[in-house]
């Protein structure tokens, strides 16, 4: 299933660094989410990314948008990354890899040259009603992707 501006995101709950359950769901109504998928908990660019989302709580929280943070790692790498640098949203657990299928997020990408296969670093901006409203399929700059979600915020605002 492609992800699809306009069309309903796909549903999902996976637990958080704390083993609370997360769904989708919660949110519907409620909260836009943007869902970002990232490669591995403190390597370089998924901190300056998690760090940016961080940064940005305030500014995040008056358009309505709660950020979750997804990736394969298990809840002990989850907690020691969210408390090493303050993290302020959800860190999921994605063991299986099946909500990054589901997403386009994992996959086969090119990693310094060569093809691999592996967590491709996205991010999906899913609306109160739960459609996309923005899907970005492949990050380039993990630091400044959390401004391009702010200005896409504005512009739907």
């Amino acid at each position: 299933m492609a992800i699809e501006e306009g069309k309903a995101a796909p549903a999902f709950t996976l637990p958080d660094q704390n083993g609370k359950k997360v769904a989708l769901r919660d949110f519907k109504g409620d909260k836009n989410v943007l869902v970002y998928f990232y490669p591995r908990d403190d390597t370089p660019g998924c901190t300056k990314e998690a760090c940016g989302f961080r940064d940005l709580k305030k500014e995040l929280a008056k358009y309505d948008t709660q950020v979750l943070g997804i990736s394969a790692d298990g809840a002990e790498s989850h907690q020691k990354f969210a408390k090493k640098y303050k993290l302020n949203f959800p860190l999921l657990s994605d063991e299986q890899r099946k909500v990054m299928e589901k997403y386009g997020a994992y996959g086969e990408k090119m990693m310094y040259g060569k093809k691999t296969v592996g967590v491709i670093r996205s991010s999906v901006l899913i609306g109160k009603d739960g459609k996309v409203k923005k899907h970005w399929a492949k990050v380039a700059n993990a630091a400044k992707h959390p401004d391009q979600v702010i200005a896409i915020l504005q512009d739907l605002a």
